[in-house]
Formats: structure tokens, C-alpha cells, sequence
């Protein structure tokens, strides 16, 4: 179907879902109360590293209510479960809860009390006492470079050409080392658990907070030995997860084994404060650039190494480099990663992994570049513009990054920039323009949708993804109203059940590409069992064969002569539906690679009288092919400027040097922005349908937001005040410290 023929596909339609969240009818994992339910809470770790000494729960079960209380040496035995992706199998914290003595991290399980209800359970937790053997913490990323070698990570190292020779004899280089502080998801809904175990069925059910929940379903039936059609997730709503949602962590595990254990349900809520301990983060990065131009600006050499913190349990790299290998025009062109170890919890994928802060770095580095070849930033980056992946040596399937700096600075109004810092004046305020590039991979995978028409003309689709807040229900009613040619508001979304017909993880901006095509053939299969039910015998159309009917706008019929519907067919048999199913292969061809695009530029006013910064306008020109809902997609490039915002300016988990604990563990001092910090805000789509990548030409939108945001407010600041801050979040002691020490 041309785009000119699309009735739904395209259009700025409001969430479906929404009615649902505003009543209140929408239920969240920890909003589950079933019948003769108890309540776990968790004992959680005062020492970053270490043994458990002693736990002494005598207090603590003398407490009214209090039925059980699990520990290293009271728990369940279970099997470890595999990761691996391709069997749909990942934990993120490679421990089983309670699995030992032995502590890693502050804030870890280390005991958990069931009780009667959530205060009682809360209450005796205070009461349990562990004692430890404690040991010295790592919990800096700078001690961590002390006292380990990093550990490189080989497979995602990339290296072409001679990048060292071609950087010591260029004209013109710049080194510099960018660091960037470690980040906590924090969504809105804590993760939670409410797990349900029927003995004499042996069978599973887990109201889950996460973003998979047929990876979870997996995950646990590995765990606890079951077979997959034994345990079932639910996850219809979702709060938001960031990533940190996405695989399996102890609290989970640890309600799971409790429900089997008491024959009672169990609920399991993770408050806030563990939230930054035992349930993911974005690690710390140091990250070397080093950059080299010939006389006209090109790139003759780039080099991107970056190691980041991780956890005494696993290695995970955070890839830094992921898209400075194809972004601009270079042969020569190393990127490395490496790990070392500190007392923290796992890290894991949190919104543009990698991305986000290599690009940070990257960014940064290409406007030091530009300024010393003495080029505008906008300018530099069109000179080393590409459309060949270099890392791949294939062109891209869609790449519209020179129409986005292009078409973004002349909405911005960029030829009004004067180069020098500081030469930007309204009134007592100084202003700083800065631009930076934002990419992300363009990334599908297999999935299925089933399609039911049914005798009250409505229809229904389901699939065991899930929507975590980006409008998976929305552009799925859409997909299948335009597979259909019925109204929207006819169709049901059905979602995060593991029961449901396979989906994928709701993470990678991967879904929307996924499921859509999936859902197109979906309809289209049950239109052809509907087609086969009205030709049969006692059909209406039984004298016919199915090339000579149509399906348009909802009904059935001879091709220019009577038409039925849906309803009338399924009556005319005594049918209660026809159904269709369809999977789709998330594989991609080999003749390009597949990436998404754009640019963003930032206004900063400065004060330098009362040393006040702020960000006062945003402008993100983004392609991600052709745009299914441009209201849900702006959404979600909105989001993903605000967290852009909170990495350039506000958030760092932060930890005690002597107990490894976080102390800015809660809304309160765990800063992100708000309402006031946001800016005057503009998303500019540029509508470029990819149909190299899918048939609809929709690439993911989640992420590419976050991408290149706080390289383009450290420009802007740069801009501003003069001063190239290479540390982020960007404090306002690191733009006052000339005042200071003038004045001082």
C-alpha cells in the first residue's frame, strides 16, 4: 500500500491504552493481591565486600506475622539457567540469590522475611542481624584502574587500516580523555514480583515488572525445572524500564522459590533504595578520543578506546565505540573496549547502551577537532559525512544524517552562530549553541502476532511482547487497521502474557520494526481463513473461490458486487471467529547496514552573575525511516532528551568510599530533571520510509534520542562560557572555578 493510501500507518493517534491508566484499570505487577497472598522483603547487605559472618533471626521471627524467613543457609537448591539470547534464557546478575556467604556488593540479598502483610515483613527485616567479615571496597573507577588491569573485550573490537601511523603524521590532532559517571534506570515503577505456585498442578504464575516476558518465563522455567508451559508471565502494564527490565534478577527468583516453598502466593517489591543497588546501572566509562585531520578537515584517523566499570561477578562492557566505527568517514579507525572490576552491582543495558555515553565522548571530540582546524561544527561533520559503513564496507540502507544537520540548522537558525565563546549576549545571559550527531542501530528480530476476526465485527491481537510505555499497543492497533481497512477503535490489543503467540523483548528499539510486519501477515492469514469459511458449503459465497472475493474496509464480498461482514459471514456458520497467525524472521540482508540517524541542537544561557546554567531550547531533527505514530514517536524522542539531559547535567549514582553504599539513593538527591530543568523542546521527523529494512519502513524510535544529547549540551556550554568540561553530569562548580579563583 503507496503511503498516500494509508489511513492509520503515519498518523498522530492518541495511546489506546491511556483510559485504562488514568482510570486506574491498568494493574502493575505489585498492584496483584490474590487470594491468602504474603509479603517477602528483602535484608540487604551494610558491607560492599566480604563474608556473612553470623544472621541471628531470632528477633525477628518472634515478630507478629512473620512466617518464614530465607537466608544462604536456608533456601531452595536451584539450577543456574544458560544465557543465552538465542533460546530466549538471561539472567543479568550471574548469581543465584542467596547462593552463598560471600558479599560483592552493598545493598546485595542477603536475607529475606515473609509475613502476613508488607508492614510486618518490613518490620522484622529491620530486626534481622548479619554480622560480616568485611573487606576494602573497590568503589571508584579510579581505584579499580589502580588495582586491576582492565580486561578487554575482543569480540566488539574493530580496527581498520593503520589508525596509530595515520594519527602521528596527520597536520592536525587532538587527545583527550572524556569520563562519564555511573547512572541508575530509576523507572517510575519499582520492579516487583507476585509469584503464585499451585502444587497440586505444578504449575508457575509470576506477575512480573519486566521487559521480556517470555525471557523471564524461560529463565525461571530453567531455574526451577519446569517445563515452559508450566510457568506463566504476566506483564500487561509496565512502568517503564530503561533496560534494567529486560532479563531476570534475584528478587524474582527469590519470590518464585518462596511461593513454592509456603504453597501461599508471595509479593515482592525492591524499594527505591535497592533500586540503585541490586537491579542494574549504566557503568562509569574513561574514554581516550584521539582524533587526526588532513588540512581540508578531513578525518585521517580516529581512535576510540573506553573501559567502564563493572561488577566481581560478571564482565560487561559498556560499547562505547558502537558507533563511532561507521558514523563519519575514516580508514583508519580503531575502537576498544575493556571492563575492571569494583564493588557494585551488575551493570546492564540502560536506554542507548554504549551510545549514550560514547557519544558523549565522541561528539565532544569532534567539535574540539573542528575548532582546531578552524571549521564550524556543522560544517566539519558534513566534510566527514559518509553513506558507507566502514566497519561493514556496506552502504547504508537509509542514511539521511546530512539532511538532519542541514534541515536542523536552518529550523535552529545556525547562521546566526558567531564562532567565538562567550559572543552570544541577551541581556545578562550568554549563549552557547552546540550540535552533536545522534545513531543507533536499526535493529529487528523474530516475532508473531495472531489475528482474530470475530462475530461481534471487533478484532483482537495478541502477542507475548509487552509495552513498557512507548505505545506498542497504539502502533500495534494501527498496524492491524491498516492490514484491514477497519476502524481503530474495533480493535483489541491483547499483550505481556507468556501464554499469548511469541514476542520479543520490548528493548534494542526493536519492537515497533518486529511485530508490524508480523501483524500484516497475521490479518492478511485470517482474512484467507475467513475467505475459506464463506466459500464452504453453507458459506455465502460457497458457488465462489477465494480469488474471486476481496477484503476492504471491514467486510467481504465479490470484487464490485455485494459485500459482507464480518459478523454476517461468521454468523451465516455459526462460526465464532477466523483466525490467523504469522511469524516473521528478524534476519536482515546482507547487502546493507541498517542504522537510524539525526542531529540535535541545544541553546544553554548562562548567568554568569548568579552562576545559573540552563538548557533553554532543544531542537532533534531525527530519521527513523517512516514514522508509524508521530505522536507516540515524539513521546518518546522527548523522553529520551530528558534523559539526554540528566547524563549532561544531573545524574551519578554516587557511593561511600568506606561502606560502598550509595548515598544519593532516592528521588530526593538522586537528581533528574524536572519539569522546570526541561526545555523548550522540537522534533523534527524527516519521514524517509526505509524499505530496505522493512516492508512498512519503520525503524525503532526508543533510543537514538538519548544518542549524542549530552555531547551536544557540552558543546553548547563550551560555546557558552568557554570552558570544554570532558567530566558529565557538568557541574556548576567546573564553570565558576575562573570566577572563584578571581575573586578569591
Amino acid at each position: 500500500m503507496s503511503e498516500s493510501n494509508q489511513r492509520y500507518i503515519g498518523q498522530a493517534r492518541p495511546r489506546i491504552d491511556g483510559p485504562k491508566k488514568l482510570s486506574g484499570e491498568a494493574r502493575y505487577a505489585a498492584d496483584h493481591h490474590l487470594p491468602d497472598m504474603t509479603y517477602a522483603y528483602g535484608v540487604f547487605s551494610t558491607i560492599a565486600s566480604g563474608r556473612i559472618n553470623d544472621i541471628d533471626t531470632s528477633a525477628a521471627e518472634a515478630m507478629p506475622g512473620v512466617i518464614d524467613i530465607f537466608h544462604h543457609d536456608r533456601f531452595p537448591s536451584l539450577h543456574r539457567s544458560p544465557d543465552n539470547f538465542a533460546n530466549g534464557t538471561k539472567v543479568d546478575e550471574p548469581r543465584l540469590p542467596f547462593e552463598d556467604d560471600r558479599i560483592y556488593y552493598a545493598g546485595q540479598f542477603v536475607a529475606m522475611v515473609v509475613a502476613e502483610s508488607f508492614e510486618q515483613a518490613r518490620a522484622a527485616a529491620y530486626e534481622v542481624q548479619v554480622s560480616y567479615r568485611p573487606d576494602t571496597p573497590i568503589t571508584r573507577l579510579e581505584e579499580a584502574l589502580e588495582q586491576h588491569k582492565p580486561t578487554p573485550d575482543e569480540g566488539s573490537r574493530h580496527e581498520r587500516g593503520n589508525p596509530d601511523s595515520a594519527w602521528k603524521k596527520a597536520p592536525q590532532r587532538i587527545e583527550a580523555v572524556y569520563n562519564t559517571a555511573m547512572e541508575t534506570h530509576n523507572p517510575m515503577e519499582m520492579h516487583a514480583s507476585t509469584a503464585a505456585w499451585d502444587g497440586q498442578s505444578g504449575r508457575l504464575v509470576l506477575y512480573e515488572s519486566t521487559q521480556g516476558v517470555v525471557f523471564t518465563r524461560n529463565t525461571i522455567a530453567r531455574m526451577f525445572g519446569l517445563l515452559q508451559d508450566k510457568v506463566e508471565v504476566k506483564a500487561p502494564f509496565i512502568g517503564s524500564g530503561f533496560g534494567g527490565k529486560l532479563f531476570v534478577w534475584p528478587h524474582a527468583v527469590a519470590a518464585c522459590a518462596a511461593t513454592r516453598s509456603l504453597g501461599r502466593p508471595v509479593q515482592l517489591m525492591v524499594p527505591r533504595a535497592q533500586m540503585f543497588t541490586t537491579t542494574g546501572h549504566r557503568p562509569a566509562t574513561r574514554q581516550t578520543l584521539k582524533l587526526a585531520t588532513d588540512a581540508d578537515g578531513r578525518l585521517q584517523a580516529v581512535i576510540h578506546d573506553s573501559v567502564n566499570s563493572t561488577s566481581m561477578l560478571a564482565d560487561v562492557p559498556e560499547l562505547c565505540g558502537r558507533c563511532t566505527k561507521s558514523l563519519y568517514a575514516c580508514d583508519n579507525l580503531r575502537v576498544s573496549h575493556a571492563t575492571v572490576p569494583m564493588n557494585c552491582g551488575t551493570p546492564t543495558a540502560m536506554r542507548a547502551p554504549g551510545a549514550a555515553p560514547g557519544l558523549f565522548a565522541l561528539e565532544s571530540a569532534m567539535d574540539e577537532m573542528a575548532e582546531a582546524v578552524g571549521m564550524d561544527p556543522v560544517a566539519f561533520r558534513l566534510r566527514n559525512y559518509t553513506e558507507r559503513d566502514g566497519s561493514q564496507d556496506l552502504p547504508f540502507s537509509s542514511i539521511h544524517l546530512k539532511q538532519a544537520l542541514e534541515e536542523g540548522a536552518r529550523r535552529f537558525g545556525w547562521e546566526k552562530r558567531t564562532a567565538k565563546p562567550g559572543s552570544m549576549r541577551d541581556g545578562d545571559e550568554i549563549l552557547g549553541w552546540g550540535v552533536a550527531a545522534c545513531n543507533w542501530e536499526a535493529l529487528k528480530v523474530d516475532a508473531k502476532a495472531q489475528v482474530t476476526l470475530q462475530a461481534d465485527d471487533r478484532v483482537l491481537v495478541s502477542c507475548a511482547t509487552q509495552d513498557i510505555g512507548t505505545g506498542t499497543y497504539t502502533v500495534i492497533a494501527q498496524g492491524a487497521a491498516e492490514a484491514l481497512g477497519v476502524p481503530i477503535e474495533s480493535i483489541d490489543v491483547e499483550l505481556g502474557d507468556s501464554r499469548y503467540i511469541y514476542g520479543p523483548l520490548s528493548g534494542g528499539s526493536w519492537v515497533t520494526a518486529s511485530i508490524l510486519p508480523a501483524v500484516a501477515q497475521a490479518a492478511r492469514a485470517a482474512v484467507e481463513e475467513l475467505k475459506g469459511y464463506a466459500i464452504a458449503r453453507g458459506g455465502p459465497f460457497e458457488s465462489r473461490k477465494k480469488d474471486d472475493l476481496s477484503f476492504e474496509n471491514g467486510a467481504l464480498g465479490v470484487k464490485g458486487g455485494e459485500m459482507l461482514s464480518v459478523a454476517e459471514i461468521l454468523q451465516a456458520r455459526r462460526l465464532a471467529n477466523a483466525v490467523g497467525e504469522a511469524s516473521t524472521s528478524g534476519e536482515l540482508g546482507k547487502a546493507y547496514s541498517y542504522r537510524s540517524f539525526g542531529a540535535h541542537f541545544v541553546e544553554v544561557r548562562w548567568d554568569p552573575g548568579i552562576s545559573r546554567l540552563r538548557v533553554s531550547h532543544v531542537l532533534s531533527a531525527i530519521d527513523v525511516g517512516k514514522v508509524v505514530n508521530p505522536r507516540t514517536a515524539a513521546n518518546q524522542v522527548e523522553g529520551a532528551v530528558a534523559m539526554g539531559l540528566g547524563m549532561a547535567l544531573f545524574e551519578h549514582t554516587e557511593f561511600d568510599q568506606a561502606s560502598g553504599l550509595p548515598v544519593n539513593n532516592d528521588y530526593a538527591e538522586y537528581l533528574v530533571p524536572s519539569h522546570a530543568d526541561f526545555p523548550d523542546m522540537e522534533v523534527m521527523f524527516l519521514h524517509y520510509p526505509d524499505y530496505n529494512f522493512t516492508s512498512e519502513g519503520a525503524r525503532g524510535v526508543g533510543e537514538i534520542g538519548t544518542t549524542g544529547l549530552a555531547g551536544a549540551v557540552a558543546n553548547a556550554i563550551y560555546h557558552a562560557t568557554g570552558k570544554r568540561i570532558r567530566d558529565i553530569p557538568i557541574r556548576l562548580e567546573q564553570l565558576m572555578v575562573d570566577d572563584l579563583a578571581a575573586t578569591g
